[in-house]
């Protein structure tokens, strides 16, 4: 194993590690909405704003139905890096085989889900009419790539647990530059449309998943990869779901009150279903690049956990925090600016451009509250408590912006009161996050102290 690939987070100077950390983790974040920026941009600008409409509006639906795996992969991820940090070899080889297998397992099921459940969904959350057909069409060919993007995500996971932010980084590269390129041969040349882009999507996610698997087998650290040794470890999965399935399940929840907020955008029509999706794709750049800063805490904490460094676990929450505001507001402040220039790449319709400006005004100027509520949730999951940080955030996000739907919208049937949940719903959680990180980081510590009171006494009674 080249050690020039991992990053020491239990010891030096934190911010440095942190940004070496992020900064590869925030490019390869936004290669993965390119893949889904650029089917949005080619057929909106290929094939109009009914078919752009048709792939924006799956995007929540996606999310809701894949969290639940998703969340599963960070439950893999705390876990390799807490072993690491304690550096028990042994159990690193049994996760890394049990994530595979698990990866690749639930790929499948989600590729039936996706077929079966695509139009009755969609007609649930009241797509138009000239719309839900494309959508139909092109969640259930996105559903197909299924197991290639769980095993990406499971694998870059196991990588980043260790700090290995750049090789995840360069397979996004190669497998993004492939899927732009397909996504303008199939639908210009072609003109598949929706399906163009769907099948270009698919053909990159299992690029890049071969490229992962690729480098664990090739390694040969701890957490080499053999196909004929993968199986599934019971205690490794179960320790897996126990940190992964609150995550999952906070995921695929707070994705039910998108896919609520998504169906009231559907009721002003398939113009403003177009300005929204162009303004929350730019604004997942955003989020993705903040999105690191939460990996970041989550891994530097889960290590020093492991390696027992208690007294970097509040500089990692508080370093992070600081990092994250930073980034969210100057990128939310750059977006707002050259919004209507960022807008018009997506789409030439003036009014769905004025659509998309609405979201943004309000949604992107906040976004940094957002990161700080996912900083915060992250270090509380690094030290290895997962169910509450998702009560926290299913009440307070999640419940909140489902309250204001059906009460303070249906008041005042506006965007503008719509969007407005999302930055309410974000300063709430926050606040009750760092409440419980403080309560958690008081009762890991004094477990932690107990232990070594007794690890001492142990060995002055052996003398």
């Amino acid at each position: 194993m080249s050690r020039s690939y991992e990053i020491d987070m239990c010891s030096g100077a934190l911010i440095p590690k942190i940004l070496q950390f992020a900064i590869p983790l925030m490019l390869s974040g936004i290669l993965q909405l390119l893949f889904n920026a650029a089917d949005i941009i080619v057929v909106g600008q290929f094939t109009g704003s009914q078919a752009m409409a048709a792939v924006g509006s799956t995007g929540s639906l996606n999310n809701l139905i894949v969290n639940i795996f998703l969340g599963l992969s960070i439950g893999s991820s705390v876990l390799m890096a807490r072993y690491y940090g304690a550096k028990e070899n042994d159990s690193i080889h049994d996760l890394v085989h049990t994530s595979i297998l698990l990866s690749l397992i639930s790929g499948t099921v989600l590729i039936i889900i996706g077929i079966i459940l695509a139009r009755p969904l969609l007609s649930l959350m009241g797509t138009p009419s000239d719309v839900i057909d494309q959508a139909v069409l092109y969640m259930r060919i996105v559903f197909l790539g299924m197991p290639a993007m769980l095993t990406y995500d499971f694998g870059a996971g196991i990588l980043r647990a260790i700090g290995d932010t750049r090789r995840p980084l360069a397979y996004l590269t190669a497998a993004g530059v492939i899927n732009a390129g397909l996504n303008v041969f199939f639908v210009v040349c072609f003109g598949l449309g929706v399906a163009g882009v769907a099948i270009a999507t698919i053909i990159s996610q299992y690029i890049s998943a071969f490229l992962v698997l690729r480098c664990m087998m090739k390694s040969e650290a701890a957490y080499r990869l053999s196909l004929k040794e993968l199986k599934i470890s019971k205690s490794k999965l179960v320790q897996i779901v126990r940190i992964g399935l609150p995550a999952g399940i906070q995921g695929a929840v707070f994705n039910i009150s998108n896919v609520l907020i998504q169906s009231s955008i559907n009721s002003f029509g398939s113009i403003a279903m177009a300005g929204n999706t162009a303004a929350s794709n730019i604004e997942g750049f955003v989020y993705t690049s903040m999105n690191s800063l939460y990996q970041a805490s989550t891994s530097f904490t889960s290590q020093n956990v492991g390696a027992r460094k208690t007294e970097r676990i509040v500089p990692v929450l508080l370093s992070c925090l600081l990092i994250v505001t930073i980034v969210g507001l100057g990128l939310s402040t750059l977006v707002v600016i050259f919004g209507r220039e960022l807008l018009g790449i997506y789409t030439g319709d003036a009014a769905v451009i004025e659509y998309g400006l609405q979201r943004l005004h309000v949604v992107c100027l906040t976004y940094f509250t957002c990161g700080l509520m996912d900083v915060a949730c992250g270090s509380i999951r690094g030290l290895g408590y997962s169910i509450a940080p998702t009560i926290v955030s299913l009440t307070g996000a999640c419940g909140l912006r489902i309250l204001w739907i059906y009460t303070i919208f249906r008041l005042d049937h506006t965007l503008f009161n719509l969007y407005l949940s999302y930055p309410v719903s974000w300063i709430v959680t926050f606040t009750a996050h760092i409440i419980c990180f403080i309560i958690f980081f008081r009762k890991w510590k004094d477990r932690t102290s107990l232990r070594a009171k007794l690890a001492r006494a142990s060995i002055n009674a052996s003398r």
